[in-house]
């Protein structure tokens, strides 16, 4: 089996099992992965991921430009622009998670890291969210307002509408936007209750512990 191939298998099988475990639900949430030669796997347009055929799925050049495969979905300006400003990335996972959307509406939260280190399984996998602010699905605004914070933040959740999280390998990202989901269900079932969250010097030393 090609390289390239392996990765399809395995970008229908990952997606397969969030949508099997409610992360993901219908025709939501896109899945990318970076290819040797620059260019990336993309799931397509209106595709589900619970029922993903490895054949099917986009294939994009470097540039973005769509080579093979269906047509991509409209959120590709999305994952460029996390690409452009993260060279070590290597898959993305975007999803519209229902406590993570939930946590997106809130109005008290902090634009500037939305969700409060409540685990430390949290603080080393996502770290500081920020808060992108609302725009269309798709649109141009919303993947510069992305590429502004990408460079300093590997996942990002957008308002009203869900995560964008990268990773080194499909698998890390899959993993943290669990993480991040698990964590957002958590803050919900903690709110208005008295709650202890890990202290900055103990998120510093989880970073001294488990770099990268």
């Amino acid at each position: 089996m090609s390289p390239e191939n392996g990765l399809r298998d395995e970008i229908a099988l990952l997606g397969k099992s969030m949508f099997d475990r409610g992360l993901t639900h219908a025709s939501t949430g896109n899945i990318s992965v970076r290819l040797e030669d620059g260019g990336w796997l993309m799931t397509p347009t209106g595709s589900c991921l619970g029922r993903l055929d490895p054949a099917r799925i986009s294939r994009l050049d470097k540039d973005g430009n769509h080579v093979g495969g269906d047509k991509p979905t409209v959120e590709t300006f999305l994952h460029m622009a996390v690409y452009e400003q993260r060279a070590t990335a290597g898959a993305i996972v975007h999803l519209h998670s229902t406590h993570s959307v939930a946590v997106s509406c809130l109005k008290d939260v902090n634009p500037r890291n939305v969700l409060p280190p409540i685990t430390a399984y949290y603080a080393m996998k996502v770290g500081d969210l920020p808060l992108v602010p609302f725009f269309p699905p798709g649109s141009i605004d919303l993947a510069r307002a992305v590429k502004e914070m990408a460079s300093d933040h590997h996942a990002v959740l957008l308002a009203n509408h869900g995560p964008v999280v990268a990773g080194k390998s499909l698998a890390d990202a899959v993993y943290a936007t669990e993480e991040l989901e698990e964590t957002a269900k958590l803050y919900l079932m903690l709110r208005g209750l008295e709650t202890s969250f890990l202290t900055p010097e103990q998120v510093a030393d989880l970073k001294v512990r488990f770099p990268g």
